[in-house]
């Protein structure tokens, strides 16, 4: 016999069977709750891996113009779950004695940043160095409105806010901020004298054999796709190829499919890609630092993952939201039970308030179903 907290706030106790049945048809419930609201996407996904049972979730649709329901194998822009890949990179080198978490930006990246020589790997990957956020420049913002398909370079995405002090001193306290990822990337390069995207090819797409999954730098986007949309009169409908890749670059420009970020995230929070001091290291948390948008239950941060503790248990992983793309990708510590959750609109806090919380409700059910093993 299982216990099982479901969403509605009701404690369960019945065969595993019967308990994973009831949780995978409140997910479906879920799932069609998201897409009916008022102002949400034109569909949603989620993925439930228990062992080697993988189910599939689906409502709505992922191509309103063709009628074409959401599809796993389709391609998707990862939004900010991209920094899990960043810190897979980076901790893979760690783990290699290529990298160190004590590294500074300073040994790594002399120049860069008025006040951040001091500032560590480790800080930059459970933000906490205080390193100010680009995507909050209005000159960045002015730069990506009127060249949306011809991206910055990654050092000049940096340069956007590299005369700026840090905001708070390193190490003192949690605050999300995108350059961070972006300094990853470029301290990885600096490291290994090769190119970020071949070093994420090395050392997380080839392990984890995911063919699908590529950083590109400009803005189309790889076919077939599931198409991003946005509700705001002032942006066209379908904003799937807005925005080139490399205004994101590694804190945010990632494009793969559901079945492959299943895939990764099991490989990533299980252990597979690196072990030893640096997974260790890892899953040092940060209590009250949560993803954006916040993941289910109670969130901390640790180095390039995030802790959901909820009700049914705790899992890792990471969220991201971008133009016409919500994210979220969990699983258990040994990599065996995992979940993931997509829609094709941007749900955050103070963008779709009605839908975000819909979909918080949709990610925490869906943590419940791959804790129900």
């Amino acid at each position: 016999m299982v216990a099982l907290a479901l969403a509605a706030g009701l404690t369960v106790a019945m065969p595993h069977d019967a308990a994973a049945s009831l949780i995978d048809t409140e997910l479906d419930r879920a799932l069609k709750d998201v897409v009916a609201a008022p102002e949400g996407p034109p569909g949603a996904i989620a993925i439930v891996q228990r062992g080697n049972r993988i189910q599939v979730f689906t409502a709505g649709l992922g191509d309103v113009p063709n009628r074409r329901r959401m599809r796993p194998g389709d391609h998707m822009r990862l939004a900010s779950v991209a920094k899990a890949f960043s810190g897979a990179v980076a901790l893979s080198l760690v783990d290699r004695g290529v990298m160190s978490l004590d590294d500074t930006i300073g040994e790594r990246l002399p120049g860069v940043g008025t006040d951040w020589q001091d500032v560590t790997l480790r800080e930059l990957l459970n933000h906490t160095s205080g390193v100010p956020d680009f995507t909050h420049n209005q000159d960045f913002q002015d730069r990506a409105g009127e060249f949306p398909h011809d991206p910055p370079s990654p050092r000049e995405l940096v340069d956007f806010v590299a005369d700026e002090d840090l905001v708070f001193p390193s190490g003192s306290r949690y605050t999300y901020s995108n350059t961070e990822n972006i300094l990853v990337g470029l301290m990885v390069e600096a490291a290994t004298k090769r190119s970020y995207v071949r070093e994420l090819g090395a050392r997380v797409l080839s392990p984890l054999g995911l063919r699908q999954t590529s950083l590109p730098s400009g803005f189309l986007m790889p076919r077939p796709y599931i198409h991003g949309y946005d509700k705001n009169p002032e942006l066209p409908f379908d904003v799937s190829e807005i925005l080139a890749a490399g205004y994101t670059w590694a804190s945010g420009g990632v494009v793969s499919t559901p079945y492959e970020l299943n895939r990764f995230i099991r490989g990533y929070a299980g252990g597979k890609l690196f072990g030893g001091e640096a997974r260790e290291q890892q899953f040092q948390f940060v209590p009250g630092g949560a993803s954006q948008p916040a993941g289910p239950g109670q969130n901390s941060a640790g180095l390039g993952i995030f802790r959901y503790e909820t009700e049914c248990g705790t899992v890792y992983g990471h969220t991201g939201n971008i133009f016409g793309y919500t994210q979220f990708a969990a699983a258990t510590s040994d990599g065996r039970n995992s979940t993931v959750v997509s829609i094709n609109e941007q749900a955050a806090e103070g963008i779709r308030d009605d839908v975000a919380e819909i979909l918080a409700r949709a990610r925490e059910v869906a943590a419940c179903a791959a804790l129900a093993d």
